[in-house]
């Protein structure tokens, strides 16, 4: 894919401006009663299987869902019978780039120093794709977490750069985060509505 660079206006003066849109669209899924956020997940994962199934199987990594995120433990359980293997991204180091440790439903968990779950032990791997939960995404296939910079530090040094796609709800979707110089863009992102190819 092409990427862009972030337009020049980008820069550090955004900061406050990103925060800010974070704080509002992690309220606005947050704010999902248990039932929308059920009926909305259920049409990610629909969309989000279409198109994995057009793929052969590979290794694919997704994060334990937090804060009202999109749970893709069960489409992954499903691609694993097909021949998939999964991991999960750990971090080792605050700030350095994470690992991936290899998942499967039996593996013994723990959880990180965010709460979030994470294998306990277990080979590292090397994903061939890569599942990012989304608070906010834009038109340009740019998204914005929670702030620590851990996917886009982990995507950057990885030779082949595994293929990033975004998984989320549409409420997040904004015309612009103003990505800053580091951040990575996405090959995709699905949603509720279908798959974006940005």
């Amino acid at each position: 894919m092409n990427a862009l660079p972030p337009s020049p206006e980008h820069d550090a003066d955004c900061s406050a401006v990103r925060a800010a849109l974070r704080r509002e669209k992690l309220a606005a899924r947050l704010a999902l009663t248990a039932a929308d956020n059920a009926a909305l997940s259920t049409r990610v994962a629909v969309h989000l299987a279409t198109l994995l199934d057009t793929l052969p199987p590979q290794t694919l990594a997704f994060c334990a869902p937090v804060r009202g995120e999109f749970d893709a433990g069960p489409l992954v359980g499903g691609l694993l019978a097909k021949g998939w293997k999964a991991a999960m991204p750990v971090v080792v180091t605050p700030g350095a780039p994470m690992i991936f440790r290899a998942w499967t439903p039996a593996c013994p968990m723990s959880a990180d120093r965010h709460g979030i779950p994470i294998p306990r032990d277990g080979p590292e791997v090397d994903p061939d794709i890569v599942l990012l939960p989304l608070v906010a995404f834009d038109v340009a296939g740019y998204r914005l977490g929670y702030g620590g910079g851990y996917f886009d530090r982990t995507l950057a040094t990885r030779v082949p750069r595994a293929v990033a796609i975004g998984v989320g709800f549409e409420l997040g979707r904004v015309a612009d985060i103003r990505p800053q110089a580091h951040d990575v863009r996405l090959n995709a992102v699905v949603t509720e509505a279908g798959v974006f190819r940005p």
